[in-house]
């Protein structure tokens, strides 16, 4: 029974020695919020899935500090926006908008389904139509039926 005591207070001091510090939030909770709501629209550079309000790489830290120096600086959302687009391309935005540059990405998928499904359609359609049996004409109909009578097991 002391065994198992001394386990288990050994293991709670060294789940506490993995705390970490808190990271504090801004001084203006308004800023804060100001803030995870367009680093939720954007994303992380070094993860690429990941939103910059989820990602713990220290360019998203940055970036989040830059983002909070242009929200007290009195900046508005789009210029912010305005501002990462510009610094890093369309690439950075979760939704980058619709523009001849980025049909390929928002229309790319729907003609993809549509082409696979107008070859799997001609596939249908070819395998209906190709699929009338082959008639035997008396001397293939004659070797079949040896061929059958050669192969059957005596009973």
């Amino acid at each position: 029974m002391k065994y198992w005591l001394a386990l288990f207070l050994a293991l709670q001091c060294a789940i506490w020695s993995y705390a970490g510090e808190a990271t504090s939030l801004a001084e203006d909770p308004v800023v804060e919020q100001r803030l995870i709501v367009i680093s939720e629209e954007l994303r992380c550079l070094v993860c690429q899935n990941e939103s910059l309000a989820g990602s713990r790489a220290d360019l998203a830290m940055d970036l989040r500090r830059e983002i909070r120096t242009l929200i007290k600086a009195g900046k508005t959302d789009a210029e912010i926006m305005d501002f990462m687009v510009s610094r890093y391309g369309d690439f950075v935005r979760y939704r980058p908008p619709v523009k001849p540059i980025t049909w390929m990405l928002w229309f790319g998928p729907f003609l993809l389904l549509i082409g696979a499904l107008v070859v799997l359609v001609r596939m249908v359609r070819g395998s209906q139509r190709g699929a009338a049996p082959k008639v035997l004409d008396a001397a293939q109909r004659e070797k079949a039926q040896s061929l059958l009578k050669d192969t059957e097991l005596p009973s």
